[in-house]
């Protein structure tokens, strides 16, 4: 069975193992795991993917991967995730100048940055670190600070769908998990808040298909999410910002989204009513046009590089 999204048996690609070859670069020292998609002469888009040491580039690829028919989409797995080696550190700093050295590497002297969730925080800090390389920004279900997390934990434990650990939750949250085998366990109990609508059995699918790299996760959630706050400097992103969200996101709800809004000078806001924090999966066809249409105003592509020209 095939998705609207082109996932298999209903595997979130958010969540998904990486599953078609990566061509491995040497970035700052470290091998990442790199796939670049679409014609090579059309301007350049990298999306960030979300969840250290829990996404891969599998979920960038099933979503910005559409674009690759007039953009070239590079998704990567971040050090200390996915395929790509662990040498640390696992810094926001690090991270970004990752995603500046990719850029470099690929040739472009400005790129389209994009990321979800935690990829969402990374293509901030990438724009607010880089401001003369970002052309434009497109961000999905993220937040501007930290304060996302204690709205997520109430979310999780009022919730309806399942009687969420506690226990398990505070690990997951603080980035205190002992191993993989811990943090595939905290994973599972967290998993069925995500979507807008509950299939136990594709939650169960989505724990067996993700890479697992605990280090990376518990150094993300016990050291850069406390000291995250790009609230004071997103008032100094001036390119063209597009800004999706569920509206029954749990872990980083709508609020975040207009926060960021409200502080990104003429960004756009666009809230999709029946999904929770994966609008790219839940309304595909409708996100996919959201973003295109975005793009194609604020970075029109030369008719050279435009098939459909």
């Amino acid at each position: 069975m095939s998705t609207q999204d082109g996932s298999k048996d209903g595997v979130s690609p958010e969540f998904a193992a990486a599953d078609t070859t990566a061509q491995f670069v040497e970035i700052n020292g470290n091998r990442l795991a790199v796939e670049v998609l679409g014609p090579e002469d059309a301007p350049v888009l990298i999306a960030h993917h979300g969840a250290p040491g829990l996404g891969s580039r599998a979920e960038p690829r099933a979503s910005f991967g559409r674009l690759a028919d007039t953009y070239r989409v590079v998704v990567f797995d971040a050090r200390g995730s996915g395929e790509s080696e662990g040498n640390g550190p696992y810094s926001h700093e690090q991270w970004a100048a990752d995603i500046d050295a990719l850029r470099e590497w690929i040739g472009a002297e400005q790129i389209i940055m994009a990321g979800g969730s935690y990829g969402g925080f990374m293509a901030m800090e990438y724009a607010t670190r880089y401001p003369h390389r970002v052309r434009a920004l497109v961000l999905r279900d993220t937040s501007p600070d930290n304060s996302h997390e204690e709205q997520a934990r109430a979310n999780a434990l009022a919730s309806a769908r399942v009687q969420v650990d506690q226990e398990k939750l505070d690990r997951i949250f603080e980035g205190q998990v002992r191993d993989d085998d811990d943090l595939r366990d905290c994973w599972r109990e967290i998993l069925p808040l995500y979507d807008f609508h509950y299939d136990p059995a594709t939650v169960e699918q989505r724990v067996q298909a993700t890479p697992y790299r605990y280090e990376a996760h518990n150094y993300a959630f016990s050291v850069n999410i406390p000291q995250y706050d790009l609230k004071p400097v997103l008032p100094s992103v001036t390119c063209p910002t597009l800004i999706t969200v569920g509206r029954t996101d749990w872990i980083t709800p709508v609020a975040c989204s207009e926060a960021i809004a409200g502080l990104v000078p003429g960004a756009r806001l666009v809230v999709f009513e029946k999904s929770g924090h994966s609008p790219q999966i839940e309304e595909a066809e409708t996100w996919t046009r959201t973003v295109r249409e975005f793009l194609a105003e604020v970075c029109p592509v030369p008719p050279a590089a435009n098939p459909a020209s």
